[in-house]
């Protein structure tokens, strides 16, 4: 799925998704090439990750660390991180 930035912010509506556990992960694809590129391990391209995980050497987001009970309606919201 894609959004389009606007003003340095995106929002992107997924429906009709049933209760469960979820985490959400956006990665700001700035040479649209379908993946995430890397420099010495760590993106060179914007990452994010829900419940505000933060990206370095020690610390890998987990779904575990990322997710969230789903059981109606909810507002999501992921920084986006440039290394």
């Amino acid at each position: 799925m894609t959004g389009k930035i606007v003003n340095g912010s995106s929002t992107v509506t997924f429906d009709n998704l049933p209760a469960g556990r979820y985490a959400v992960n956006i990665l700001h694809d700035e040479n649209k090439d379908g993946r995430i590129n890397r420099g010495l391990l760590m993106p060179k391209e914007g990452i994010g990750f829900s419940n505000f995980q933060s990206v370095g050497f020690s610390n890998r987001p987990s779904f575990l660390k990322a997710s969230f009970d789903l059981l109606g309606d909810k507002h999501v919201m992921v920084k986006i991180i440039y290394m």
